[in-house]
C-alpha cells in the first residue's frame, strides 16, 4: 500500500486560464510544481487520485499558481477546489545532511539543552527567510520556535526528537 504526502490544497482559481490557486503544505515548493512533475489530485470523500502533469507555476502573494496539462480553463479547475495535492513515498528525493521533510519533523518532541520539555511540533510555517516551527507547548500555549542555526541545535526525526537552545523570550 503506497504512502502518500500531502503537498498542498486547491483553494480557488486564478484567473480564467486554467491556473488553480494552491496553498502549499511542501518543504520544496519549485521541486514540486516543476513542470512535467506530476501530482496526485484526491477530492474530499474520495480515495480515488487523478494524476496531474504540471503545466506551469508561479508565486502569487502567500499562494502558489499551478496549472496541469489538459486543464486549460478556470471551468476545468472550478471542479478542483478543496482537492488535495499529493505525491507517493516513492516521489520523495533523497535530502542533504541537515535537510528534512515537513512529515518528518511535524510529531516531534522538542526538548531545551539543559533537558527542559517544551512540547512536541505541531506545525511548520514558511513565512520567508526560515521556516517557523509551531509547537504544541506543554502547559497548551503555543510557541513559536524559527529553524535557525543559533536555535535549534540537533535534530534526531528517527528519535523524533529536537534539542533547542531558545533566545531570551521564546518560551515566555
Amino acid at each position: 500500500m503506497e504512502k502518500w504526502f500531502n503537498v498542498g490544497k486547491i483553494v480557488n482559481t486564478h484567473g480564467i486560464k486554467g491556473e488553480a490557486r494552491v496553498i502549499s503544505k511542501t518543504d520544496f515548493a519549485d521541486e514540486r510544481y516543476k513542470p512535467g512533475n506530476k501530482l496526485s489530485l484526491f477530492m474530499p470523500e474520495s480515495n480515488i487520485a487523478t494524476e496531474l502533469t504540471i503545466k506551469t507555476h508561479r508565486k502569487h502573494k502567500s499562494f502558489d499558481l499551478v496549472s496541469f496539462i489538459g486543464y486549460e480553463n478556470i471551468n476545468d479547475i472550478e471542479k478542483m477546489k478543496g482537492g488535495i495535492l499529493k505525491v507517493a513515498e516513492s516521489q520523495l528525493g533523497q535530502l542533504e545532511e541537515d535537510e528534512f521533510y515537513y512529515h518528518e519533523i511535524i510529531g516531534c518532541t522538542v526538548t531545551t539543552v539543559d533537558g527542559k520539555e517544551v512540547g512536541k511540533v505541531r506545525e511548520i510555517l514558511s513565512p520567508g527567510a526560515n521556516d517557523v516551527w509551531v509547537i504544541k507547548g506543554t502547559a497548551g500555549k503555543e510557541i513559536l520556535i524559527p529553524y535557525i542555526e543559533d536555535v535549534v541545535k540537533k535534530v534526531n526525526v528517527h528519535e523524533k526528537m529536537i534539542i533547542i537552545e531558545p533566545m531570551e523570550g521564546l518560551l515566555s
